[in-house]
C-alpha cells in the first residue's frame, strides 16, 4: 500500500480564541499545520483527480471553520479542526497543531496538537 501524506503548513489565519475579556472582544493570530495520511495507491497509478484526497477543499472548511469560529480553548479549536481532517472516509491518521503567537510575554507561541487514528 502507497502511503500519501498531505502536510499544509503554517496556514496563518485570524479567530476568536481565549477566555479572558480581551481575547473574547478581537481575533488573534493562529498558526494552523495539518498531517494527513490516506491510501494512494489509485492516485499513483491512475493519475486522476477523483482518486486523490483534495486538500484544497480541507484547507477551505478549516480555513472557514477557524475565521468564523468563537472558542474559548486551544483544546476545543484544535478538535474541530482535527475532525474535518479526518472526515473524509479515506483518511486513516490525522494531525493538527495550533500555534497561538504571544500567548506567553517571553514565549514565541503556545502551542497544542491532537493526532487521530481510525479504528481498525
Amino acid at each position: 500500500m502507497t502511503n500519501a501524506i498531505i502536510n499544509v503548513t503554517n496556514l496563518r489565519l485570524r479567530t476568536y480564541i481565549g477566555f479572558n475579556p480581551e481575547e473574547r472582544e478581537k481575533k488573534q493570530d493562529v498558526v494552523i499545520n495539518l498531517e494527513i495520511h490516506y491510501p494512494a495507491d489509485k492516485a499513483c497509478e491512475q493519475d486522476e483527480v477523483a482518486q486523490a484526497l483534495n486538500y484544497k477543499t480541507i484547507t477551505k472548511a478549516v480555513i472557514e471553520l477557524v475565521e468564523q469560529g468563537h472558542f474559548l480553548l486551544l483544546e476545543k479549536l484544535v478538535a474541530e479542526v482535527l475532525a474535518l481532517c479526518h472526515s473524509h472516509p479515506s483518511v486513516h491518521y490525522a494531525k493538527a497543531r495550533v500555534d497561538k503567537p504571544h500567548a506567553l510575554r517571553f514565549a514565541d507561541s503556545v502551542s497544542l496538537t491532537l493526532d487521530w487514528q481510525r479504528p481498525r
